[in-house]
């Protein structure tokens, strides 16, 4: 794991050390999110996942993603996960599409969970298979053009740390971080095998049973297929994360 981190934060370098060469574009959005973690039995549950994306935070659409997956848990803070998700992304911002157009996509995951004192460390690796219907030209109008298939390779690190006590719990306000960078991988991949990096800094409190709600703000850098524009997206996020169970435990 630890060579896997490596390597990707070494192709982050060098695309970020390349970004002098090219154009930024600002954008604001508005990710209004739900994520469920609800075991139905000890070892089993569903991941269950909703995200409203807006341009200019509520006003325009951006884009409004479904995920959903099979979670194994095989220890207390560590489990498994296969999904399906769907994505439709519209024309927005600086740098618009030239319609809207849907992704369905595979996907598969390893969630760790450590407490080094008060801090919670959560890593996550994530691999996608992904299949877009980007725009193309039909006569005179732009429309989802055939899928295309490609893999993506996401590595999460995230880290949490209550303003109270030792552990996150109950009631607990606390602050967190994380850092995501995506790589494409695969034939049909353009010039951009960086494809983008997420920066996150948020306030959350945990509800009693319910789950946890943050409030924060999210950095996100794209490069587009051509390997010369590049997307500064700067997103408010409110994000509610339940760990509900679907069962009765004894």
């Amino acid at each position: 794991m630890n060579n896997i981190k490596i390597i990707t934060y070494l192709v982050l370098l060098i695309s970020l050390k390349s970004f002098s060469q090219r154009s930024f574009t600002p954008n604001t959005n508005g990710w209004f999110m739900y994520f469920g973690t609800h075991k139905f039995s000890p070892k089993w549950g569903l991941h269950l996942e909703a995200q409203l994306r807006r341009n200019e935070i509520v006003t325009k659409p951006q884009q409004l993603l479904f995920r959903t997956g099979l979670n194994y848990h095989f220890g207390p803070n560590a489990f498994a996960t296969v999904g399906y998700a769907f994505v439709e992304t519209y024309p927005y911002g600086g740098l618009p599409a030239k319609s809207n157009f849907p992704e369905n996509r595979l996907w598969e995951q390893v969630q760790l969970k450590n407490q080094l004192n008060a801090f919670e460390v959560i890593s996550r690796f994530r691999l996608e298979q992904r299949f877009v219907n980007s725009p193309v030209l039909n006569g005179s109008i732009y429309e989802p053009g055939d899928a295309v298939f490609t893999n993506r390779f996401r590595l999460l690190n995230r880290v949490s740390l209550p303003f109270n006590g030792k552990v996150i719990q109950d009631k607990s306000l606390y602050i967190t971080v994380f850092n995501e960078m995506m790589i494409n991988f695969g034939k049909n991949v353009a010039i951009n095998i960086f494809d983008q990096n997420r920066a996150y800094l948020a306030l959350g409190y945990k509800f009693p049973k319910l789950g946890r709600l943050e409030l924060g703000y999210l950095n996100q850098i794209i490069l587009k297929s051509d390997g010369l524009k590049i997307e500064n997206n700067h997103n408010l996020q409110v994000g509610l994360s339940s760990t509900l169970d679907f069962y009765k435990k004894k």
